[in-house]
């Protein structure tokens, strides 16, 4: 007894140990790459919009770019005390020069042209496709399953990724209405001329809160049935010395399962959009 209780006494003390240099480590890596030293800046916008970051206020670590940047501070060694937050325009991050953030974080997508002015870390999420219908609707009380949405009438606008998408992944028993571009989706949906719409997740959630009066997520697609998703990185100002710092934490927290879990809490669970279960 007293020999397993010592075997315990020293894993336990071993796994505080390694803990301990990990954040030794990643305050290293952090060392004197900050704006201030000992401070991590992040930035989002003014206003941030839920499920990112829920109630405008970032500081709660609410929302899941907000509980993101505190996973990846942790990870880095700063303490939740030590991240200072600021507000910039999403055009505004964009621009080449000089930054007054560490990184900044508001759904931007990774595109070659931005990296000839912009860092990027490793994505931090990559994004879902989603449908959109009309809440009260009979299509709202469709189950997210395959089978339950073939049978609904889908809109989408000619060109855009979701027509191919749903032709191939969803392939619905009607046929689909093809319109001129979304803004004609969303009215035919609000007209009751189709059942539901898909866009990408971060498109649906404002489709739903803006553009739609009544609309509901009713589910997202599993990430591997995208073909051409989107990938979220944290800005930083082109040559930032703390990208592979940043990277570290981001790996660490795709490794463990921390970045899924944020996911799930926040995006599926707290959004309210289940995942759609494409074997029923």
């Amino acid at each position: 007894m007293a020999t397993w209780f010592h075997q315990s006494l020293v894993a336990a003390t071993l796994l505080a140990m390694a803990a301990a240099s990990q954040a030794i480590a990643a305050n290293e890596c952090a060392t004197g790459h900050t704006l201030t030293e000992g401070r991590l800046t992040v930035a989002t916008g003014n206003p941030a919009y839920p499920p990112w970051v829920m109630n405008d206020a970032p500081q709660s670590g609410e929302g899941f770019e907000s509980a993101i940047a505190y996973a990846v501070a942790e990870r880095m060694g700063f303490d939740k005390s030590a991240v200072d937050w600021v507000r910039t325009s999403f055009d505004e991050a964009i621009q080449p020069g000089e930054k007054n953030f560490d990184f900044n974080l508001q759904q931007y997508s990774i595109k070659p042209e931005r990296l000839e002015v912009i860092d990027f870390s490793t994505p931090y999420y990559t994004t879902t496709m989603a449908v959109v219908v009309k809440e009260g609707s009979a299509a709202a009380a469709t189950e997210p399953t395959a089978s339950g949405l073939k049978k609904l009438k889908f809109g989408a606008a000619a060109g855009t990724t979701s027509q191919p998408f749903l032709a191939k992944e969803l392939q619905p028993e009607q046929d689909m209405l093809l319109y001129d571009d979304n803004a004609d989706v969303v009215a035919a949906i609000s007209a009751n001329q189709i059942d539901a719409i898909v866009f990408d997740l971060p498109s649906a959630l404002f489709v739903t809160a803006v553009q739609l009066d009544g609309g509901k997520l009713l589910g997202q697609f599993p990430v591997e049935n995208n073909e051409s998703p989107d990938n979220f990185g944290l800005l930083m100002a082109k040559g930032s010395a703390l990208k592979p710092c940043v990277d570290a934490a981001i790996e660490s927290l795709a490794a463990d399962g921390t970045l899924k879990q944020i996911e799930s809490q926040w995006l599926a669970d707290g959004a309210g959009v289940p995942v759609i279960d494409m074997s029923k």
